[in-house]
């Protein structure tokens, strides 16, 4: 489905373009294809804006900095981004780089609308320069916690890797388990192979193992040696940061990366809005969207409202986080404060647990909302 031409009377983009940083996660050891997604959200939603007239008329331009999944790297693309005049800076999806270019953002005064990190501290203290899309970890993973519950699981093990994410995604589980009865033990995946972890959980007698670890190493292995320990037949696998939602986990796993469950921001079902973005990204992307696409397009949806409504002035684009009202491809999109997180998040965006069906791999199946 091809993008519909600009509306009757949409003034003609020229002169001068607009101009916004985009940050991703292109090469490895980054998540290159949750980056690709991400991306390819933004540049759809960057060619819609300008069919439909720009931003008062200039056409929108985006800079894209891929971060590889290094901090670092990351901050130094913040400074540069600041220095070649962009109005504000957009995406990254790694919690961990994404605090770095926030922090950064905020200490140089330039607006960052972070898409798909959903770290909590994604900076060290309230800034009016960040805004966040995304839902925070607080709130997906106690969604994700609440469906471990209401599936009957309270003997919950995390094979975690070391990362401030995992550990802050390890204590947020922990914490809303234990007063329900619930309980978690960590298993460092660093230092255990899959084999001596599957002894592990048998020892534990857990009935859920969630894995807080990358993809496709260590992740592949464990599933393959969790799936063929006999042991461990009724055992649940999570992966809680959505692995499973992208084709290259299907691809690591066949039958075997199916029935386990991730989170995702995604209605039910899209709206005509939604759909129509959809099939532009399907098209985009020669494979369905992921919610990672759904979000950068979002991001560029808000930025160009915001542009349009108070210019390109760093300073009023920070003031105008609490006044947007935009309606984006899975609802209404809004800013607010939430206590304990620094940056104005977004409200409202719809969480849910998914897994791939056993029976039918490529189908996804909806097993709690919140």
């Amino acid at each position: 489905m091809n993008t519909p031409p600009a509306p009757a009377g949409a003034p003609p983009t020229d002169g001068e373009p607009v101009r916004i940083g985009a940050l991703a996660p292109l090469t490895p050891p980054g998540w290159t294809e949750a980056g690709h997604h991400l991306l390819a959200g933004i540049e759809v939603a960057v060619r819609d804006v300008n069919d439909a007239g720009g931003i008062v008329g200039r056409p929108l331009e985006v800079v894209v900095r891929d971060t590889a999944a290094d901090p670092q790297r990351a901050a130094a693309a913040v400074e540069e981004l600041a220095r070649l005049g962009v109005a504000a800076v957009v995406g990254e999806y790694h919690s961990v780089v994404a605090r770095t270019a926030a922090v950064r953002a905020d200490a140089l005064g330039l607006p960052f609308l972070c898409s798909s990190a959903v770290l909590d501290a994604l900076t060290d203290g309230p800034t009016p320069w960040v805004a966040r899309l995304a839902p925070p970890q607080s709130r997906g993973w106690r969604s994700y916690a609440d469906f471990l519950l209401g599936a009957g699981h309270r003997r919950v093990a995390v094979a975690a890797a070391p990362s401030v994410y995992w550990t802050s995604g390890t204590r947020i589980l922990r914490d809303h388990l234990a007063p329900r009865g619930g309980d978690v033990v960590a298993l460092d995946a660093s230092t255990l192979a899959p084999t001596d972890l599957c002894d592990a959980l048998v020892d534990h007698g857990a009935t859920a193992l969630l894995l807080l670890v990358g993809h496709p190493e260590p992740a592949v292995s464990i599933v393959r040696a969790v799936r063929r320990d006999q042991r461990l037949a009724g055992l649940l696998m999570g992966a809680p940061a959505g692995q499973p939602e992208f084709a290259s986990w299907a691809a690591s796993l066949g039958d075997d990366g199916a029935g386990i469950p991730f989170l995702r921001y995604l209605p039910e079902r899209l709206g005509p809005f939604g759909a129509r973005v959809a099939a532009a990204l399907h098209e985009r992307l020669a494979e369905p969207p992921s919610f990672v696409a759904f979000e950068g397009y979002d991001t560029v949806t808000v930025l160009a409202e915001v542009l349009r409504s108070h210019g390109q002035d760093r300073a009023r684009i920070a003031e105008a986080w609490p006044r947007v009202e935009v309606e984006g491809t899975r609802g209404p999109i809004r800013f607010g404060r939430t206590p304990g997180i620094g940056v104005w998040q977004g409200e409202g965006a719809p969480v849910q647990v998914v897994d791939r069906d056993p029976a039918e791999p490529a189908r996804f199946r909806i097993r709690h909302t919140g």
